[in-house]
C-alpha cells in the first residue's frame, strides 16, 4: 500500500501548485485559496477578505453556511444520509410535496446536478412525444437557442453552439435544432410535426446575463400551445429568487410544463436539482427507466426542504427586487465610464466592458485584488450574482470595486 506524503500546505501558491499538479485543468480559476465563508464574504488561506460577487453562480443564493441550512443539514447528518431509491426514507416525500407546492406543480423528478436535471427533461419530452403525441420513434425533435449554456454532457454539448464545448468531443447526439435566442420567427419556423419540446433559459447566464425582448416568452407559450409541444425552461442559475421572483418565467407571467432547477436547491452546501411540472408530463416515467443512487438522498432532501422553507417566505424573491433594483442603478451609472452596458433582473447582473478596456479576466484579477470576487464570461463580460443576503453597503463596496478597475 502506498503511503500518502503529508504536506505542510500554508499559502496560497502552495495549494494552486497543489491543484495544477494533481487536478485535471477542465477550469482555470482565480488564484484565490478560500478556507471559509459566511454570509456574502469569504476569507482565503492566509486570511485575506473578499466580497463574494458570484455566489457560485447562483449556489449560494443564501449566503455562506446560511444557519437554517447548516441546522438542517447537522441534523440529518445525525440520522441518515443515503438509502438509494430501493428503498423510501422519510425526507423523500415531504420534498417533493413541499416543492411541488411551491413551484405551483405536480410532480418533482429529484436528481444531483443541473445537467442530470436537463438531461433527465430531454429524457422526459422525448418519451411524452412518443407515448403521448404520437410521434414516430426515434424521430423526436427539440428546439433549443444559439448561445446557450445547459451543461456539458456529451448529448448538451451536441446543441451547444460553444466551440470551446464542443471541440473534440463529438460525435454528436441528434435530434435538436438550434434557433437564434430572441428571435420568436426562428422558433416558429423550427416546430414541425416531430418536435417534442422547445428548450429555453429565460435569461442566458453563462452568454452574459441576457434577457430576451419583451414578449419572447410569452409567444413561446403560445407557439408551444399551438403546437402541442412543451414548453421546458431551465432555471437552474436564474430560478428560486434570483432575478426577484421566484421563477424569472414570472416576469411575463407565464408557466412551462416543465423546469429544470439546481444550484441553489442545494444551499450552497451539495449537489441538488430537480425537474418540476405536471403529472401528465412527469408521469411518463416508469420503474427502471430512469434513476440515480443519490438523487433524492435524505440529505439532499432535507437541505431541499429547508431552501424550499426560505423561499416560501418570500423574503428572498423581495430582497432580490429591492436590492437588485438599487445594484442596476449603481451598475447603469458606470454606463460610459468603461462600462458599455448592463443587463439583467433582480440580483443578477452582466457588464459588458467597453471597447478598450480590460478583458474579462484582467478585470476579475484586478477586482480580486481589491477583495471583490467576480468572473468574466464571453471575455468582455462580468457576471455579478452576489448572494441575496447581501446589504446596500456592501454592494456599494463592490460596485465601487468595479468603477476603479473599469474606469477611465
Amino acid at each position: 500500500m502506498t503511503a500518502i506524503a503529508e504536506h505542510n500546505t500554508t499559502t496560497s501558491a502552495e495549494y494552486v501548485a497543489l491543484d495544477e499538479e494533481w487536478s485535471t485543468h477542465n477550469y482555470h480559476p482565480l488564484p484565490v485559496v478560500i478556507a471559509e465563508g459566511e454570509g456574502a464574504w469569504v476569507t482565503d488561506v492566509e486570511g485575506r477578505r473578499y466580497l463574494d460577487f458570484l455566489s457560485g453562480y447562483s449556489s449560494l443564493n443564501f449566503g455562506h453556511r446560511h444557519p437554517e441550512l447548516i441546522a438542517a443539514t447537522v441534523d440529518q447528518l445525525n440520522k441518515v444520509t443515503l438509502t438509494s431509491r430501493a428503498f423510501h426514507h422519510d425526507q423523500f416525500g415531504l420534498f417533493c410535496r413541499e416543492l411541488a407546492t411551491l413551484t405551483g406543480t405536480e410532480m418533482v423528478l429529484a436528481m444531483n446536478s443541473g445537467a442530470e436535471a436537463v438531461e433527465s427533461a430531454i429524457k422526459v419530452a422525448r418519451k411524452w412525444a412518443y407515448q403521448v403525441k404520437g410521434v414516430p420513434s426515434g424521430t423526436a425533435e427539440i428546439v433549443v437557442a444559439g448561445s446557450n449554456f445547459h451543461g456539458r454532457t456529451t448529448t448538451i454539448v451536441s446543441f451547444s453552439t460553444d466551440e470551446t464545448a464542443r471541440q473534440d468531443f463529438g460525435p454528436f447526439t441528434p435530434g435538436f435544432r438550434v434557433v437564434k435566442y430572441g428571435n420568436l420567427d426562428e422558433i416558429a419556423s423550427a416546430i414541425t410535426p416531430n418536435t417534442a419540446a422547445v428548450l429555453i433559459e429565460p435569461i442566458q447566464g453563462e452568454a452574459g446575463v441576457v434577457v430576451p425582448p419583451a414578449g419572447y416568452l410569452a409567444g413561446i407559450r403560445r407557439l408551444c400551445d399551438e403546437h402541442n409541444v412543451l414548453m421546458i425552461c431551465d432555471e437552474i442559475q436564474s430560478g428560486l429568487a434570483r432575478t426577484g421572483e421566484l421563477f424569472a418565467l414570472d416576469h411575463e407571467g407565464v408557466r412551462a410544463d416543465l423546469y429544470t432547477l439546481g444550484k441553489a436547491l442545494g444551499g450552497g452546501i451539495m449537489p441538488v436539482s430537480a425537474v418540476v411540472g405536471s403529472r401528465a408530463v412527469l408521469g411518463v416515467l416508469r420503474p427502471g427507466e430512469h434513476g440515480s443512487t443519490f438523487g433524492g438522498n435524505p440529505l439532499a432532501c432535507a437541505i431541499g426542504r429547508a431552501v424550499v422553507r426560505l423561499l416560501a417566505t418570500g423574503e428572498y424573491q423581495e430582497r432580490s427586487r429591492e436590492l437588485g433594483g438599487y445594484l442596476h442603478t449603481r451598475l447603469g451609472s458606470l454606463v460610459g465610464r468603461g462600462v458599455a452596458e448592463v443587463r439583467g433582473r433582480g440580483l443578477w447582473a452582466g457588464v459588458e466592458i467597453a471597447p478598450g478596456g480590460p478583458v474579462g479576466r484582467v478585470a476579475s484579477e484586478a477586482l480580486a485584488a481589491r477583495g471583490v470576487l467576480c468572473k468574466e464570461t464571453q471575455a468582455t463580460t462580468l457576471r455579478v450574482a452576489p448572494p441575496l443576503v447581501i446589504t446596500r453597503d456592501e454592494i456599494d463596496m463592490g460596485v465601487e470595486a468595479i468603477a476603479a478597475v473599469l474606469g477611465r
